[in-house]
């Protein structure tokens, strides 16, 4: 049995660039593609920039509550000592995003406490991503096989905030 499977996880809700397992790793400083447990969706939420990264210098994704719509993300399941440094990643302890316990379902079955994060102080308007947020996005989206209709509907969302503040 592998020292992995002995520690203790808990499950993780990608929406944003945490969804590619090569930008999750660098923050991360360790391999996340192991810990990928496949597509899955949130309902009951959507996606908004309603965050500015002044570390990336354009918007980042949040979640929005909408009783209509319906998020696609990565599900992971991710060892303990990992908590403290995805929290860093999102800025927890500056007050950008805070954790939110969601369900979600993964190939027909449900999750129920698992940790995503929503944004904090919501920007009133949108705020359109750059290309290197773009592309990590859709690169996360397309490399862990979410729905290819989800993946173009992200591109035009995102090409059309871009498109509207050029």
């Amino acid at each position: 049995m592998l020292t992995r499977d002995l520690e203790s996880t808990f499950y993780y809700f990608a929406y944003g660039s945490c969804m590619c397992p090569v930008d999750l790793k660098r923050s991360l400083k360790e391999n996340t593609h192991a810990f990928v447990v496949g597509p899955a969706t949130l309902k009951g939420y959507r996606l908004g920039f309603r965050y500015y990264s002044a570390k990336r210098q354009c918007g980042a994704l949040d979640i929005l509550p909408d009783p209509s719509c319906t998020i696609h993300g990565v599900l992971y399941r991710l060892p303990w000592r990992l908590s403290d440094r995805l929290d860093r990643r999102e800025g927890v302890g500056h007050g950008d995003y805070r954790r939110e316990s969601v369900a979600i379902e993964q190939a027909g079955q449900p999750y129920v406490g698992v940790r995503t994060y929503a944004v904090v102080q919501k920007t009133p308007t949108e705020i359109a991503p750059n290309d290197w947020y773009f592309n990590v996005v859709l690169r996360g989206a397309i490399t862990c096989q979410l729905p290819e209709s989800y993946c173009w509907q992200l591109f035009d969302y995102m090409r059309g905030l871009q498109m509207a503040c050029a």
